[in-house]
């Protein structure tokens, strides 16, 4: 791939999803195409990076920006991942939503939510709390990523045996099933808690009608450059409750003295 042809990419990346390509990353991005054009799926006509970058560049479906979108990000999480997030959710952010949410509507929102491990963790956290408490509570989660194979993915809820052996034990005999000698899927009660759908931060105009009282999103914006993560997260305080929770990873940070949270502990903010 000539340093042009890398260019031209890095420049459909960092305008349509925000993700900074610097040179360094040129071999990762050659790797991530070989297989996106050489595996025999919807992108193998094009044969070539120069090929497919020129149809990228005049397709205005979109179905070529999702296939690029589905190789170039990474979808490594893992149950119970910076486990001291959910311990504060569990113990802190919960009993606080309880007393405080009069309609009974509790508004979560996992962005960037992978391969839905996230996603179902905050979902059995909150059955473990508001599911003996009556109807009256809606737990739905909203879920979303940018990668709609990853989406399928989580909808689907399988996951190694292995995977879930650290989780509590009543989580492993409550929350999932067994499919086969090797896998497991969460239960349909938990699997309707989550909505996934496909969602990219980029969005100009968010599309939600109600603000949240939590928003996940955690190591995505260590991709972005500073002033997409300002802006991002301006956007989370305006679909943030007064007095919501921000969860982002621990390798991230936002800037205090501009941004409209308060800091609570590392990597957890909450809207002023």
């Amino acid at each position: 791939m000539s340093p042009e042809v890398f260019q031209g990419y890095a420049a459909v990346v960092a305008r349509e999803f925000g993700i900074q390509l610097p040179p360094a990353k040129q071999a990762l991005l050659e790797s991530r195409l070989y297989r996106l054009l050489k595996e025999g799926g919807p992108a193998a006509e094009y044969q070539t990076a120069e090929g497919f970058l020129h149809a990228l560049r005049q397709d205005a479906s979109g179905k070529l920006l999702g296939l690029l979108s589905e190789a170039i990000t990474t979808h490594h999480t893992f149950f119970l991942r910076e486990a001291d997030h959910f311990a504060f959710y569990r113990d802190e952010v919960l009993p606080y939503l309880e007393r405080t949410i009069r309609d009974g509507d509790i508004r979560t929102w996992c962005a960037a939510c992978s391969t839905g491990q996230e996603s179902y963790t905050l979902a059995m956290l909150l059955e473990d709390h508001f599911g003996l408490k009556g109807p009256m509570w809606e737990k739905t989660l909203l879920a979303t990523d940018l990668a709609r194979d990853v989406l399928a993915f989580a909808r689907e809820g399988i996951y190694p045996a292995s995977t879930t052996q650290n989780l509590p034990e009543g989580w492993q005999r409550g929350y999932f099933r067994p499919v086969d000698d090797g896998h497991v899927q969460v239960v349909d009660a938990i699997r309707r808690q989550v909505l996934y759908r496909p969602f990219n931060l980029m969005q100009p105009v968010f599309p939600f009608r109600r603000p949240f009282h939590v928003i996940f999103c955690r190591n995505v914006m260590i991709y972005f450059d500073a002033p997409t993560r300002r802006q991002l997260v301006q956007k989370f305080a305006d679909f943030l409750e007064p007095g919501g929770f921000l969860f982002i990873g621990h390798s991230e940070v936002i800037d205090r003295q501009t941004a409209p949270f308060d800091y609570v502990m590392p990597s957890v903010y909450r809207k002023k």
